[in-house]
């Protein structure tokens, strides 16, 4: 179990520092506050972009009325400095047309423009997959609920990945051809192609009990097998409605890997990540082996061994993770509880490969910088983690904050996207990179061209094998933190 450790953390926008016994370096932690009008109770993972900005969703908020006073959602910009902008409010058009209530992450696409859902709105009122020009011109390419009984299935939450073969992925958390156009359909994993064609790869509860999963809410990943997983809230079996982890190839074969049961592994999984070492991490929600609703962190290996890393507790231990991990440039994950810590507001914790918890920071309840975060972090390319709470304070007021966490991490640059073949014009991100005098990919030489201090286009050199990115200045080298892919 962790040892409850905590740190000095210092809130620069209030000019005044809390102190704490201090268990690591010295840290700085920085939060600005959502207003309703630009957003609120935000709930998904922020994306750097390739400008160097932080770009994210709330599923409320805004300055459409469609929905109430209290908005459809938004899309938002915030830069490294802070300054907080509004891209696009949802519902802008007639009976909410664009959709609304965006639930899931955004992603940058290989065309430079951004890719979400939203769970609601549309055509048929029942959720949409959009894009959106950095300028904030929205296009909805797809209302889900077209097909008869829902078969494309309904509301998707989660946000989308764009894979090696150029096509979106994501889930619908219901619909599907198990269930039709209610709650009880069980939900889908789909595919949507370049050419904007919807394909249903997969329904969930096609097997008796629900042994394959239902009600999938969590983005998928593509690992470095060019398959995609993901995990499902429900389902499992006859005896176990904890949850499953899955696979499905690009073009639909699908597999259940792993179905949890809750006493020994914990139960609704989030989203998982693959790590460097090629494991997939992750964490559960709820149910542990020694306290009822603590959650657990967890281990899956390529072949599928599931090992439990740690069992979060209750009382004044932190609880209740209900987001995924990041895998930081010091080779450790981090993530977040909505619950624990000494005020029960939630926390922010580090895991170690091997499974030492230590608690960074708690989320506090008076003079408070946010409260109940259940959104995966982000690490920037300079090192800092980036995050959101869903409200500003302890007593659940406020609309919800955007914060910093500094902890000396060091920096690395990041490619987008992270994969392509010889010849491809890439995008890397990073910091200080405006006198680039080098760029490798794997170690062979390319080609390239900065763009700015934060950008730089290089195309993948012939020869090139998959591996770390090398960006060289004259002060320093930057690596990739996740090994580009080359393809074939």
């Amino acid at each position: 179990m962790g040892n409850g450790r905590f740190v000095k953390l210092c809130f620069m926008v209030a000019a005044f520092c809390i102190t704490a016994p201090v268990g690591l370096t010295a840290q700085t932690f920085h939060s600005m506050n959502f207003n309703g009008t630009n957003g609120a109770y935000p709930i998904a993972a922020l994306l750097q972009g390739t400008d160097g900005n932080f770009y994210g969703t709330t599923p409320s908020g805004g300055t459409s009325t469609y929905c109430g006073p209290g908005g459809c959602g938004t899309v938002f910009k915030v830069s490294p400095s802070g300054i907080l902008t509004t891209i696009y409010s949802f519902c802008s058009l007639p009976n909410c047309g664009d959709g609304g209530a965006p639930f899931g992450n955004l992603i940058q696409g290989s065309d430079g423009d951004f890719y979400g859902t939203t769970m609601g709105g549309g055509a048929n009122f029942d959720g949409t997959i959009f894009k959106l020009t950095a300028g904030g011109k929205l296009h909805t390419l797809y209302s889900f609920g077209t097909l008869a009984n829902c078969a494309d299935g309904i509301y998707p939450t989660a946000g989308l990945v764009q894979a090696t073969n150029g096509s979106l992925y994501g889930t619908t958390q219901y619909g599907g051809s198990n269930g039709g156009c209610t709650w009880y359909g069980y939900g889908t994993v789909f595919e949507f192609t370049p050419k904007g064609k919807l394909i249903t790869l997969y329904s969930f509860c096609s097997e008796s009990y629900c042994s394959d999963g239902s009600w999938p809410n969590t983005t998928l990943v593509q690992a470095t097998d060019n398959n995609l997983y993901g995990t499902t809230s429900w389902g499992g079996g006859e005896f176990s409605d904890a949850g499953t982890i899955f696979r499905v190839t690009l073009s639909g074969r699908f597999t259940t890997v792993h179905r949890l049961r809750a006493k020994t592994d914990g139960a609704t999984p989030n989203s998982l990540i693959e790590a460097t070492d090629g494991n997939l991490f992750g964490t559960t929600q709820a149910g542990v082996t020694n306290f009822t609703e603590g959650g657990t962190a967890f281990r899956l290996s390529p072949d599928g061994e599931f090992v439990v890393l740690e069992n979060f507790c209750l009382g004044f231990c932190i609880s209740n993770p209900w987001a995924g991990l990041a895998q930081a440039s010091d080779g450790n994950f981090y993530g977040t509880t909505v619950n624990g810590s000494e005020l029960d507001n939630g926390a922010i914790f580090q895991l170690t490969p091997s499974g030492e918890l230590t608690t960074l920071y708690s989320f506090c309840s008076a003079n408070c910088y946010g409260s109940f975060p259940n959104a995966p972090l982000t690490q920037g390319t300079n090192g800092t983690l980036y995050g959101t709470t869903r409200l500003s304070t302890g007593d659940g007021s406020g609309y919800g904050t955007l914060f910093s966490l500094s902890l000396g991490l060091p920096p690395f640059v990041e490619a987008s996207p992270n994969f392509g073949k010889a010849g491809r014009t890439v995008g890397i991100l990073g910091n200080h990179l405006r006198n680039t005098i080098s760029v490798s990919f794997n170690g062979v030489p390319a080609t390239f061209t900065v763009v700015s201090d934060t950008f730089i286009r290089a195309t993948v050199p012939s020869g090139a094998t998959s591996g770390t990115i090398g960006v060289t200045t004259p002060n320093i080298t930057f690596s990739s933190n996740i090994a580009f892919q080359v393809l074939p």
